[in-house]
């Protein structure tokens, strides 16, 4: 039997934002360098044709999560992930500028949004009347239609400068205390490299999670991060998103003094589903070329576990299949029918005043599914939302359940995001400490500049 066994100087786990900018940046650095990259999914034309196909997810595949995500790019050391922390707010503001110029370069849009700092710090007033904290930020908002093509264009760029195994999945990191030494894949192929950039998104979390625990890798909890997709109007929320785009709200709870945030707010956008294997989950997009008459938007809770709880993924799923059980899929409610004690009914749905932009939603009652604690701060901060931007706590306005967002447990890392293995780097979503398109995309920069160096 002919040797499967594969030799370079870099693997990549993932082509998502992370492994794509490190890609890049190694090629550009280091010409002669032979790169294997491990993507578990399809490329983005097969992803795309084959989207509605039984099974498939929706995160896996050359962009991942990102490629059928709302596309923003924000442009803002304070909202996206903990990079800061790693390498200091200035550095990353550099690495921010070098993420923004590649997108642009490669077809983002020259719009930004939120740079009026005057309106800006009006709404941010408005926003503490309310008992609610804005964050300022510009975004450059791609949509979701020209967030792919800008990807094809990475792909281009990279294409015939590295090896792209799609379809494969690592089942293993190969390494001892020496340091890193390979990754075996579901088939039993094996890549042996000098380095590895391990980089599996949001999706892959649970699979890092488990190779982190083989390892015997100290790790940290992340938060974790359920809640609901609300949709109301656009006209109830045009007066703040012609200003900022995606108005970034935190709110501390009353009851239980939780962490409270808006996220990924979608003016004139839709309610899409959200696939992960054996779960589904609601999210939403919007379009650069295509609008609709309503904006939805998620309410996270953050709740952070102690001892002996470790395995934040597991809970969030749990909520996740309880809402599947319940519904076949999502579940949607009307904010009137939920502080009424009822179900939401096909019949109440249809006299409403809007429509779900998500068709596959099925009406019920989110109380059987989210937590005490959960709903009542979602309902809280509903209110604090209502006086920010009246017209939110309205019997009319649709709540969709659930939103989890699955984060990994953070590993410990260096400043160049070395992990405890030796050459072996661990970056984007899925090592906890990006939670969007550009801190993503700078995790990639940073361990690839550290192996560049030491190649």
């Amino acid at each position: 039997m002919a040797d499967r066994t594969i030799k370079c100087d870099v693997v990549i786990v993932g082509s998502g934002p992370a492994g794509i900018f490190a890609a890049m940046n190694l090629i550009e650095q280091v010409p002669d360098i032979k790169i294997v990259m491990v993507e578990r999914g399809l490329s983005l034309d097969k992803r795309v044709s084959a989207r509605h196909a039984e099974n498939q997810s929706w995160l896996f595949g050359w962009g991942g999560a990102g490629a059928f995500s709302d596309g923003k790019l924000t442009i803002t050391p304070d909202v996206g992930g903990f990079l800061g922390d790693v390498v200091g707010v200035d550095e990353l503001k550099n690495l921010i500028e070098e993420v923004d110029r590649a997108y642009l370069k490669h077809g983002a849009p020259n719009e930004i949004s939120g740079e009026d700092k005057e309106k800006q710090e009006e709404l941010k007033d408005n926003a503490s009347r309310a008992g609610l904290r804005l964050v300022p930020m510009k975004i450059r908002h791609m949509g979701s239609d020209i967030a792919r093509s800008v990807l094809n264009s990475f792909y281009k760029e990279l294409e015939g400068k590295l090896k792209i195994l799609f379809g494969k999945e690592v089942r293993t990191l190969v390494a001892d205390k020496s340091g890193f030494k390979g990754v075996e894949l579901a088939d039993g192929q094996k890549i042996l490299a000098s380095y590895c950039v391990v980089a599996p998104g949001r999706a892959g979390a649970e699979w890092l999670q488990s190779e982190l625990g083989r390892l015997n890798l100290k790790v940290e909890n992340n938060a974790v991060d359920i809640g609901v997709r609300v949709e109301v109007p656009s006209v109830v929320t045009d007066e703040v998103t012609e200003i900022t785009h995606e108005a970034k709200l935190l709110y501390t709870s009353r009851h239980f003094d939780d962490p409270v945030r808006t996220f990924c707010m979608n003016p004139k956008g839709e309610v899409v589903e959200e696939r992960l294997e054996d779960i589904v989950t609601v999210n939403g997009h919007s379009y650069k070329h295509k609008k609709t008459d309503r904006t939805n938007f998620a309410i996270l809770v953050s709740t952070k576990f102690t001892e002996p709880f470790h395995d934040p993924i597991a809970y969030g799923k749990s909520i996740a299949r309880l809402a599947n059980l319940i519904s076949g899929g999502v579940l949607v409610q009307r904010l009137g029918d939920l502080l009424a004690g009822r179900r939401s009914t096909h019949e109440r749905i249809d006299r409403n005043l809007i429509l779900p932009s998500l068709k596959s939603a099925t009406p019920g009652d989110i109380s059987f599914v989210l937590p005490y604690r959960y709903l009542t701060d979602v309902l809280g901060m509903l209110e604090a939302l209502d006086s920010f931007m009246p017209g939110i706590w309205q019997s009319h306005t649709l709540l969709y359940a659930v939103e989890v967002k699955f984060y990994s447990v953070r590993p410990r890392l260096t400043s160049e995001l070395e992990s405890e293995v030796p050459r072996m780097f661990i970056v984007g979503d899925g090592a906890g400490i990006s939670r969007g398109l550009v801190q993503a995309s700078a995790s990639g920069l940073i361990a690839a500049r550290a192996i560049a160096k030491r190649i």
